[in-house]
């Protein structure tokens, strides 16, 4: 604990000389990222093979090519989010400039998640180095590879003035969370984000939560079963299922199901062999505890496995499983998945798959594929998701221009691009008022007069403010 006070107080004392406020720091700190990233490729490329068996198709496009996006649109368009922000003006304030100013919280908590353990602490980093922040890192142990090559490198491409990586379990997190930050941003579970809430509203720390849930794939109308199976299944498996907008279960028709299944099991066989254990192109799961979770759930649900099943403890490898005729109370329907397991849920109709969804949480994530842009529309208006997006599964994540983040259980604020930058930086209002028209001023002193209140609401009044 003393230890970790030290750093944070460090940082503190380091952000309130204001080096981090030029742009000119902020853009050399935000190229000093890329180097660390393109010149320890294969190394990164390596740690996450040997956190997840991450085969280097998926941990480029997941892991290293999605922060390098996100750090060409930052220093592309830093300069332009660091601009004052003009706003309308009413006739009281017309001779005042009238500006929002975004500037630094401060000292701000970045933890990161085991299941992208590297693109989970570089993006939000980048927001907050965009946002001219001072930032303590704290990549997950549950991927000690990866966190092991972070705790190396980062210090030796970043100012270790303003930026710190911490490492531990839960003992020295929750440590970690009893110093007072500007800002914490939080990747992972519920449970551990109401862990978090708790310890930031003691400093009344505001934070970020990204979460999960369920996140529903519903499929209706007519569609082109080989082509929806092909993305569903893409979307689901892609690192084992381990991915917090991954189908978490299918919400079809009965008619819809028959058709599907004998696709997924030929889809699933393209993917990754009649072998998918022997296949290069299928990551394990991170640790032998949540293998045995996942087995634990597969084992309680009364459905029926139609695809895969298959499983070996040591290699903490489940094979890409489907799983129908599971009612709203399984086992598999009690919490989100969030490994290559597959649940199909039957409805008769769109109306009822509504009704299903609106019942629960929000979801990270809604996928709708259909034919039938009335009932995808239908779905979008009639449900609420962190994200939405239809004939397709987990790519709209990747675009740096969207918001990513959740809605009620799944999440609290966003960030990516230029909302991670909102997200670490304070939105100040900043009038700037000259000593002019102190006749006009003197309306508002006492005495007060029934006249001088009738002019000041005209020059107040939304009717007569400009519009920038």
């Amino acid at each position: 604990m003393d230890a970790q006070s030290q750093v944070v107080g460090r940082l503190r004392s380091v952000f309130l000389t204001g080096v981090t406020l030029p742009e000119q720091f902020r853009q050399a700190q935000l190229n000093k990222l890329m180097a660390l990233i393109k010149e320890n490729e294969q190394r990164i490329l390596d740690a996450l093979h040997k956190d997840l068996a991450k085969p280097k198709f998926e941990a480029v496009l997941s892991e290293i090519d999605i922060a390098i996006n996100e750090l060409h649109f930052a220093i592309s368009n830093l300069s332009s989010w660091m601009k004052p922000e003009y706003v309308g003006k009413n006739l009281a304030t017309k001779l005042d400039e009238c500006f929002v100013r975004r500037e630094p919280l401060g000292v701000v908590l970045i933890i990161g998640a085991w299941n992208y353990p590297l693109q989970l602490i570089l993006n939000p980093l980048i927001g907050a180095i965009a946002a001219g922040n001072c930032a303590v890192i704290k990549p997950s142990e549950v991927s000690p590879a990866t966190e092991s090559l972070l705790v190396e490198l980062i210090p030796k491409y970043l100012s270790q003035d303003c930026y710190a990586v911490v490492q531990g379990g839960p003992e020295e997190t929750q440590a970690l969370l009893k110093n007072r930050f500007d800002h914490i941003f939080y990747t992972g579970s519920q449970k551990v984000a109401r862990v978090i809430m708790q310890a930031a509203s003691v400093h009344l720390t505001p934070v970020t939560l990204e979460l999960g849930g369920k996140s529903p794939c519903m499929i209706f109308g007519g569609v082109n079963i080989r082509a929806a199976v092909h993305r569903l299944a893409w979307a689901k498996f892609f690192n084992a299922g381990q991915s917090c907008v991954a189908p978490d279960y299918v919400l079809c028709s009965p008619a819809t199901r028959d058709a599907m299944l004998p696709e997924l099991k030929v889809t699933l066989e393209e993917f990754y062999t009649k072998n998918p254990q022997a296949s290069p192109d299928f990551c394990r799961i991170v640790s032998p505890r949540h293998w045995s979770r996942l087995m634990e759930l597969l084992k309680r649900s009364n459905g029926k496995v139609i695809v895969g099943g298959e499983s070996d403890e040591e290699d903490k490898y489940i094979a890409p499983t489907v799983v129908v005729d599971v009612d709203e109370d399984d086992a598999l329907m009690q919490e989100e998945i969030f490994g290559p397991i597959l649940p199909i849920v039957t409805v008769d109709s769109v109306e009822k798959g509504i009704e299903f969804l609106n019942a629960r949480e929000k979801p990270l994530a809604l996928y709708v594929f259909s034919d039938d842009s009335s009932l995808v529309n239908k779905v979008l208006e009639s449900t609420s998701s962190g994200g939405f997006c239809s004939n397709d599964g987990i790519i709209h994540s990747g675009l740096p221009s969207f918001p990513f983040g959740g809605v009620g259980a799944s999440g609290l604020g966003s960030y990516h691009g230029r909302w991670g930058f909102e997200t670490f930086s304070h939105r100040k209002a900043c009038m700037l008022r000259g000593w002019a028209l102190e006749r006009l001023n003197g309306l508002r002193y006492p005495p007060y007069q029934e006249n001088k209140l009738s002019w000041l609401r005209w020059t107040t009044s939304p009717k007569n403010c400009s519009v920038m």
